[in-house]
């Protein structure tokens, strides 16, 4: 039977026994394909559908023609408009019709074949099922035991017989297929082998015609092309030898700029050194140095070398930087030594380098700036300057205060407290750091901080220079020769610091760098536009990170000095609170001095010092104001409330406070001769230093007051006034021309107010804090003083015997003072209180002035109500007198006991506080008394029977004696006669004949 084509590719089948045992047609078919160009493939072939008449051998058809296929008409109907024929697709219709042949059989041939092989499975089914499957296993070797025991068990003879029957059986059946598939494909096979060899020998012709063309081609080469070709040649080698000369002529220069980078590295010449860094840096950049294996180390090498030159550089700047204050530091400490102290007065203590050592520190400094530039390493050596510099001024100020101490420590001390301040350690017996400076009095400590300060500025002068060279060399270099050198290395360090950040955070991804790639291809004109856009934003952003960190080192070794400065007061937090006013102002000032200097070097508040100012002195205005609390109540428990003379330094202080420059000319006139220079000495300002000194002596009596006993305060009081009025001295104390009588608690009062004003106006931080406590002072003296006079609390404490008019006048007058000198008071303090406190403040001094009001009134009311007292315990013996008056033997015409008591006493009142009190006050008092008078004593007198004429005549008498009492108090009263009352219209109604005639 034929065999039929395939009906997948087209192509014929053959059987693998027939293709394996034709090696030479498989050989010759795969040569001729190889060298052939032309050849095509079979699936080629029989795969065109405009294959000529020529190839039809490949075919085989089951008919000699095939009818062309006849197509029905469309059964859709055709568009409106459209003609469309059968016809008109009759040339289409010619073209496809041989290929359609073809396909048709193509499809005849498949299904006869799927049948014949569906037969033929079927056959080969057959004999499987006849054969054992262990003879068709791939592995079958009877050489191997397990196969020869299964297909030959050799039980017996005739078992052997009869497997060996079996066997001739399999191979007959096997053999019987075999020829049956050999039958069924040698047509095919043999037609297969004859185009083959056909084919082989048209290969062959081909191959002979080929070497034929090469050696053609091979004698023009020679005879026309090889003279040519070997000047090309030539030509490549020369232009070979070239290049590799020049890559020996580079190999060269690498290695003597390697050698001269190594020299120029260990003489310590950066700026050659990087120069030569900067060309090797740019051939590895490139591709000259690529491929040469004994350059593979090179780019480490180069990386030592700037790791070397940076450490050079590093070196040299810390050196300039630094270490050029540690002169000062010494010159300082020994001077210190030589002279026991320093002077302190705001001129000398400013250390500042001259113009001369200005410009050697920049020329100094440009060389190693510029090189730090260029490996973009000067923000982190000023990262490491920063650290530097301040550890270098905390070791300054350490070691300069135990240099220090040592001096100071052998100096007396003259406050009593540091004595108990002073702590010896237990093991060595030596005193540690802290003991040491808490055993110092006050003066050597003020000392100590002078030279610390001193110091401090030493080191803050050469880090401030150091600064303005950096900025100096960085942005203001115009015209100058270094300024492209500047410029570049700005440019170069900028680059190489964006460099280091991208090498450290590159986290781009392939897809990312081909777009990158692709943009920088395309867009090369505007890529240059915008390199020079991002270089300068490098280089500004590379010049603020410099210009910040050399700012912060700055402001870093400022802090450092602020926390030593804070940690050496933190020492002495115990005892500052306890030193006297300026004392304590002289560590306060200096302080402020120190803060003022150094924030201006370093450009920002600190506020750590400022904190700790603040701290100490809010604990010293505590303990101060402690301490006069306590000083006043004891005072006001000591007073016996008598008067004294108030000494010129009191006048002086309420002058100097409270009174402007007229006032006190005005108040010189009205004082004696004699107090008059003082107070103009002290006001006017004739740099007389005396009343300082006496304002010095009288405070100290002050503190000392509270720790004398009362009767040897007295007896000085007594000796004092004596001796005082020996003298021309001012018995009252004068405030805008009106005199007040004092007495002791009364001038402490002042003292305190003055030493309060004065801490106000040397703490103006602080001044709501000093008003707050002014105002406690105030309180307490007000209430404490109406507790002891008007609640006669001073006969239980200070043991006297009664409260008289005079005791009472007497504090009249010092609470008059006070509560006149209130408002000054008010305007003085709150001159540096801030706004947003200034209304609760004002309320409380209101507050406490309208209770001193209050108070001065309950006195004056308490002296009327004596009177009262008095007048009513001498009316109630006043019928036993009127008794008196109707027996015979009374012919006294004098005026009654009744009335000369009455009159005495009224006298002897006004006398008093005519003395001690103010007109206005005096006149507003009797105003009340005359009153009460007119009242109660005409009350009196017409409840009595006058019947009698000598009783009437007596009467008469007491009446006009005491209505002339009257008429001589003083009053404001506008009436006339003076002080006319009820008294007169009494006298009038009952004795108006005896008064007329």
């Amino acid at each position: 039977m034929d065999s039929q084509p395939s009906p997948s590719s087209g192509r014929f089948e053959s059987s693998p026994s027939t293709i394996k045992n034709t090696p030479f047609l498989t050989k010759s078919i795969s040569d001729a394909s190889s060298s052939s160009p032309h050849s095509q493939s079979l699936a080629s072939i029989l795969n065109n559908p405009h294959a000529g008449k020529s190839d039809g051998f490949w075919w085989w058809s089951t008919s000699s023609s095939i009818p062309t296929p006849d197509f029905l008409p469309l059964s859709t109907l055709p568009k409106p408009g459209s003609e469309t024929r059968v016809p008109d697709f009759q040339s289409y219709l010619s073209s496809i019709s041989d290929p359609y042949a073809r396909f048709h059989d193509i499809q005849q041939h498949a299904r006869f074949e799927s049948l014949e092989d569906q037969d033929d499975q079927n056959a080969l089914v057959a004999c499987l099922k006849e054969v054992p499957a262990l003879y068709f296993k791939e592995d079958f070797e009877l050489e191997d035991g397990a196969t020869f025991k299964a297909a030959c068990p050799f039980r017996t003879t005739a078992e052997n017989l009869v497997t060996q029957e079996k066997l001739s059986q399999y191979l007959d059946v096997v053999e019987l297929h075999l020829v049956r598939e050999i039958s069924l494909r040698s047509n095919s096979f043999f037609e297969a082998q004859g185009q083959l060899e056909d084919l082989n020998s048209k290969i062959v012709q081909g191959c002979d015609r080929i070497r034929e063309l090469k050696e053609t081609i091979k004698l023009l080469d020679d005879n026309l092309v090889g003279s040519a070709r070997k000047v090309q040649e030539l030509n490549v080698q020369r232009s070979e030898l070239i290049s590799h000369q020049d890559k020996l002529n580079l190999i060269l220069y690498v290695n003597q700029a390697l050698s001269t980078l190594k020299l120029l590295v260990a003489s310590a010449d950066c700026a050659g050194a990087l120069d030569v860094i900067d060309d090797l840096q740019h051939l590895l950049d490139g591709d000259e140095l690529a491929g040469l294996h004994c350059f593979r180390h090179v780019r480490d090498q180069l990386a030592a070398s700037i790791d070397s030159i940076d450490s050079i550089l590093s070196a040299e700047f810390m050196r300039i930087s630094i270490h050029g204050a540690g002169n000062v530091d010494a010159l300082s400490t020994s001077k210190f030594k030589v002279q026991k102290t320093i002077s302190m007065n705001g001129e000398g203590h400013e250390v500042k380098l001259d113009e001369e050592d200005t410009y050697n520190l920049r020329d100094r400094l440009l060389p190693f700036v510029i090189g730090l530039l260029r490996t973009a390493k000067l923000p982190a050596v000023l990262r490491i300057y920063h650290d530097t510099l301040t550890a270098d001024m905390k070791t300054a100020i350490k070691m300069a205060v135990e240099e220090l101490l040592r001096v100071l420590g052998a100096q007396p001390m003259d406050s009593d407290f540091v004595a108990g301040e002073r702590a010896v350690d237990a093991d060595g017996g030596s005193s540690s750091l802290a003991s040491r400076l808490r055993s110092l009095s006050p003066e050597c400590f003020v000392h100590l901080l002078k030279a610390v300060f001193l110091i401090v500025q030493a080191h803050l002068a050469q880090a401030s220079e150091v600064k303005r060279a950096i900025e100096w060399i960085l942005c203001h270099l115009d015209g100058h020769y270094a300024a492209d050198s500047v410029a570049a290395a700005i440019a170069l360090g900028a680059v190489a610091s964006e460099t280091a950040h991208e090498t450290v955070d590159q986290v781009n991804s392939s897809l990312q760098l081909s777009v990158q790639r692709n943009s920088s291809k395309v867009s090369s004109a505007h890529g240059n536009g915008n390199e020079g856009i991002t270089s300068s934003t490098l280089s500004r952003n590379f010049r603020a990170d410099v210009l910040r960190e050399n700012a912060e080192a700055v402001f870093a070794a400022c802090d450092a000095a602020h926390g030593r400065w804070a940690k050496i007061l933190g020492v002495r937090s115990p005892i500052h609170p306890r030193l006297r006013l300026q004392e304590f102002l002289n560590i306060y000032n200096i302080t402020q001095e120190f803060i003022t200097a150094t924030e201006k070097i370093g450009g920002r508040l600190g506020y750590s010092i400022r904190g700790t100012l603040q701290s100490q002195a809010k604990a010293f205005i505590d303990f101060q104001h402690e301490s006069r609390m306590a000083k006043m109540r004891a005072i006001l428990d000591q007073e016996n409330w008598a008067e004294i003379d108030v000494p010129d330094e009191f006048q002086t202080i309420v002058t100097s406070l409270f009174c402007s420059e007229s006032e006190t000319r005005e108040l010189a006139d009205e004082v004696s001769a004699d107090i008059a220079p003082s107070i103009r000495k002290m006001v006017l300002g004739d740099g007389s230093p005396t009343a300082e000194a006496r304002l010095q002596k009288i405070s100290q009596n002050a503190q000392h007051t509270d720790s004398t006993p009362r009767s040897e305060s007295t007896a000085q009081s007594n000796e004092t006034n004596s001796r005082e009025r020996g003298k021309s001295s001012a018995r009252l104390l004068f405030f805008r021309g009106v005199g007040y009588h004092m007495v002791n608690c009364g001038l402490i009062l002042v003292k305190m107010l003055s030493e309060c004003i004065e801490m106000n106006n040397s703490l103006p931080g602080l001044s709501s804090e000093v008003v707050h406590r002014v105002v406690e002072i105030l309180k307490l003296f007000n209430t404490r003083t109406c507790q002891l006079v008007l609640g006669a609390g001073a006969m239980q404490v200070s043991g006297l015997k009664s409260i008289t008019s005079k005791h009472l006048a007497l504090a009249s007058q010092v609470i008059s003072f006070t509560y006149t000198i209130i408002p000054e008071l008010k305007r003085i303090l709150f001159l540096k209180v801030p706004e947003t406190r200034k209304a609760l403040l004002i309320l409380e001094v209101d507050r406490v002035a309208q209770d001193y009001k209050v108070h001065r009134d309950e006195i004056h009311s308490k002296l009327v109500q004596i009177m009262r007292e008095r007048l009513l315990v001498h009316l109630r013996g006043l019928p036993q007198i009127v008794e008196s008056w109707n027996r015979p033997e009374n012919t006294d015409t004098q005026p009654s006991q009744f009335a000369r008591s009455i009159t005495k006493e009224v006298g002897l009142l006004q006398r008093v506080l005519s003395r001690t009190l103010h007109e206005l006050d005096v006149q507003a008092i009797f105003r009340q008394v005359v009153i009460i008078f007119h009242s109660q004593i005409s009350e009196a007198f017409s409840h009595l029977d006058i019947s009698s004429e000598h009783v009437k005549k007596r009467m008469y008498c007491d009446v006009q004696h005491i209505i002339a009492c009257i008429r001589s108090l003083p009053s404001d009263s506008k009436s006339n006669p003076p002080n006319w009352g009820q008294l007169d219209e009494f006298v009038a109604k009952n004795f108006g004949e005896e008064v007329g005639q």
